[in-house]
């Protein structure tokens, strides 16, 4: 360092200020203004003694006290705000052995080992970026300060004769925003307008076990009970916090009756066995990716659509004979990788080697961290559904969206004996009760042939 800086002292003088135009530089920064200054040019300003660590950035003339250390550049080949960010970011300060007190002398200063661009421009450049990015982690700071203070200042004037729609959107606003995936958000924003519609007058104070109930009720008139469930859960925890902070008396969502329409039987569509073989047969698999390399691969796998769009190279390890889930493509978004729905959604797939033979060769040339199917910024679901009803209709089978292949995938493993269990583990399913409740009506055709089974079983013992 002390071939390219010069150091020297400040002068003595523990309190110069008379108001005067120049700032003082002292131990803990500016302590005021002097009408004369010994510093003509900006400097990097340090301090020695108990005040070691302190160093600053002074612009222009100034005045500095006698604890201060001015650094300048020894010539014209250094620049001196480059100068201030090696000081400032070099551990260049012991303790004082017995002292306990930060110390450090010019010895240290002058024989501390530096790299320096030989070209000032490429210091000046290095000067500026690591000023610009002291400003952003600034006004970042200032940003999460200000933010804190508001949701602060916000829950302080809540009242409970505030309606109980304004609370709730301002608690989605400060505990969900940001905490949540947007697609989850979106069911907590639909419950937000639900509330505007069914209970636009009601305020916190008159929310009671009754009140709510109703609440419940009306919104169940025109939902079925799952998802009369999921609008319960989505107030509760607004309500709970309102509680805790005294602004409702009594928890109101004890012992609360969850009503709903009866649901409409639902149908999955998927392909038998033969059909999807027919599927299969028929795509045009050629040398680059396309959306029949899409299809065949969510049919061999089952994965979700959002789950197959994040697919890079990477995610292959074809000597394992396996694909790794751990990412999906924000395609309902502006694009680029999102988590999983859930940690079980977080797995190995394994495949099979006809399919680790095609892609290998497939997805030689692509860059590794890049998603294989998305070439542009905008990907459609209704895009691939669309490729796979030609398909369909060409073939003169059921027509079934992607969705309908996941489906596919895991009825043929199902009418193949694979357990239940496993079934969940490929599909990413939180547990197996999403499975079975999914999968239901295949289960008890299952369940029928076991039937059949266990009587053949039980008539040749005679």
């Amino acid at each position: 360092m002390g071939d390219i800086y010069k150091f020297q002292y400040g002068e003595f003088n523990n309190n110069p200020d008379n108001g005067g135009e120049y700032p003082i530089y002292g131990a803990n920064g500016i302590i005021g203004g002097y009408t004369e200054f010994n510093a003509e040019d900006s400097a990097v300003i340090g301090h020695m003694g108990a005040y070691a660590g302190y160093v600053v950035w002074a612009e222009g003339r100034h005045f500095v006290t006698y604890n201060g250390t001015i650094a300048r550049p020894s010539d014209d080949s250094t620049d001196s705000k480059f100068g201030f960010y090696l000081l400032s970011s070099k551990n260049i300060y012991r303790i004082c052995a017995g002292s306990g007190q930060p110390f450090v002398s010019y010895e240290d200063l002058n024989n501390i080992d530096v790299q320096v661009p030989k070209v000032k421009l490429e210091q000046q450049k290095l000067g500026v970026y690591f000023t610009n990015l002291d400003n952003l982690i600034t006004l970042h700071q200032r940003e999460h300060i200000s933010n804190i203070i508001w949701r602060c200042n916000m829950l302080e004037q809540v009242k409970n004769t505030d309606l109980f729609a304004d609370y709730y959107s301002q608690w989605v606003h400060m505990y969900k925003e940001g905490a949540i995936r947007k697609v989850t958000l979106d069911k907590y924003l639909m419950t937000q307008s639900w509330l505007r519609r069914l209970v636009p007058e009601l305020k916190l104070c008159d929310m009671t076990r009754i009140a709510y109930q109703q609440l419940l009720n009306d919104y169940a008139k025109s939902h079925e009970r799952q998802t009369t469930m999921d609008f319960h859960h989505q107030l509760k925890g607004a309500i709970l916090d309102a509680v805790d902070e005294g602004l409702i008396d009594r928890d109101p969502t004890r012992k609360v009756i969850i009503k709903g329409k009866t649901p409409t039987e639902k149908k999955i569509k998927y392909l038998n066995q033969y059909e999807l073989h027919t599927l299969l047969m028929s795509l045009e698999l050629k040398d680059k990716v396309g959306w029949d390399w899409f299809i065949l691969l969510v049919a061999k796998t089952g994965m979700r659509f959002s789950e197959a769009l994040a697919l890079t190279p990477k995610d292959f390890d074809f000597s394992h004979q396996s694909l790794s889930i751990s990412k999906t493509w924000d395609y309902k978004g502006e694009g680029g990788f999102l988590p999983t729905k859930n940690k079980s959604s977080v797995r190995k797939i394994q495949i099979d080697w006809q399919t680790v033979v095609r892609f290998s060769e497939l997805v030689k040339d692509l860059p590794e961290d890049k998603p294989i199917f998305v070439t542009k910024e905008k990907v459609y679901n209704s895009t691939v559904n669309d490729v796979l009803e030609r398909h369909c209709k060409a073939l003169n089978i059921p027509v079934i969206s992607i969705h309908g292949l996941r489906h596919t995938h895991a009825s043929i493993l199902l009418f193949a004996g694979v357990s239940i269990g496993s079934v969940a583990r490929r599909l990413g399913h939180a547990s197996m009760t999403t499975t079975q409740k999914t999968y239901l009506h295949i289960i008890h055709e299952l369940e029928s042939q076991d039937v059949d089974l266990v009587m053949r079983s039980i008539s040749s013992l005679s």
